[in-house]
């Protein structure tokens, strides 16, 4: 919005983007809906021209979709990972039960894609859900005034809902599990993010403090079944003593089942293995994964019920509302 001295706020028009960037309203229109008959400098310059501006397109007025139904935006890190899909689905189940339309996008959990995405997004739906690594200010620059809703991510400004993943009693639980079992050496095979150790690392630390155990037997994996292996492999061979393992997610953990049954460990006699997602790909595993599980159509359906409330200016749901708890699901892995 452009606001004049003794004026109303004036509403930023296509013109106004045109103007700033040095083109004409036809380059600003294919730019922003991403047609490749421009070229790159050109596209990054209106883009860029938008944003600053605060330019959100009418999609109406550009007939992508009836005026009775609403599309959202659903920011995906890793299509391949199947806690991801998991996500996704539930996601389209409750818009579709809405009449919505969901565009996913994938940003293969790379910066430069997730900012390529945000680029183009807003003039595209009208909410945005998902999963961010940029940071809140540089986020807010790409979706002024459009709903967004992070999930798995607590959003320091008011400006964004969350939906936060609570596993600590979940963690607590499946520690408390093994040890009832008599393990008495417990790693754990994180995923390390950009920042650090992830949470889920913090939640298995406490966790193995309560009961006395050490807490270091910590080896950082990719997020992958190879990873999983990998980095089990690397973990018995510094500590030969584990006889239990709790990763970071169910993928990992099936890594780490077949490494172990390639290094002659029978699961669970010789290693017990519990993993954190509850996946149903975990049923088809031998033996069935035990898992930390989240509800994942819970994740969906409450991402989609908050966008609902914002889009029609209603009271947001509470923060205490937004949490989906992880629970011990167990199986035959441990």
């Amino acid at each position: 919005m452009v606001s004049t001295t003794g004026a109303e706020p004036r509403k930023i028009t296509i013109n106004d983007v045109a103007s700033s960037a040095g083109v004409s309203r036809q380059t600003v229109s294919r730019a922003l809906n991403d047609k490749g008959e421009i070229d790159s400098d050109t596209k990054q310059r209106v883009l860029d021209a938008a944003r600053a501006l605060g330019y959100r397109p009418s999609r109406f007025a550009r007939g992508l979709v009836r005026q009775d139904t609403m599309t959202i935006g659903l920011v995906i890190p890793d299509l391949l990972n199947p806690f991801f899909t998991e996500v996704a689905a539930a996601a389209l189940e409750a818009a579709r039960s809405r009449g919505w339309h969901v565009v996913v996008y994938d940003t293969t959990d790379r910066a430069e894609e997730e900012r390529g995405t945000l680029q183009v997004i807003t003039s595209q739906v009208d909410a945005v859900i998902g999963y961010f690594n940029c940071s809140e200010s540089e986020l807010e620059s790409y979706t002024r005034g459009m709903p967004v809703v992070l999930i798995g991510r607590e959003g320091r400004s008011a400006r964004f809902s969350s939906i936060r993943i609570d596993g600590e009693q979940g963690v607590h639980a499946a520690v408390a599990h093994l040890v009832a079992k008599g393990h008495a050496h417990i790693g754990m095979l994180d995923h390390h993010t950009r920042a650090g150790p992830s949470i889920r690392h913090e939640w298995f630390t406490v966790a193995a403090a309560a009961h006395g155990i050490d807490a270091g037997l910590v080896v950082g994996a990719d997020q992958t079944a190879d990873g999983g292996g990998a980095a089990l492999r690397s973990l018995l061979a510094a500590h030969p003593e584990v006889t239990a393992v709790l990763t970071f997610n169910d993928i990992i953990a099936i890594g780490a089942l077949r490494e172990a049954r390639r290094l002659g460990r029978t699961v669970p006699r010789d290693l017990a293995v519990i993993g954190f997602d509850g996946l149903q790909l975990g049923a088809l595993v031998e033996p069935p994964l035990s898992s930390v599980a989240l509800d994942t159509r819970r994740l969906g359906a409450l991402a989609i019920e908050q966008v609902a409330r914002l889009l029609a200016g209603l009271d947001p749901l509470e923060a205490d509302d937004l949490v989906v708890h992880a629970e011990l699901h167990l199986h035959g892995s441990a």
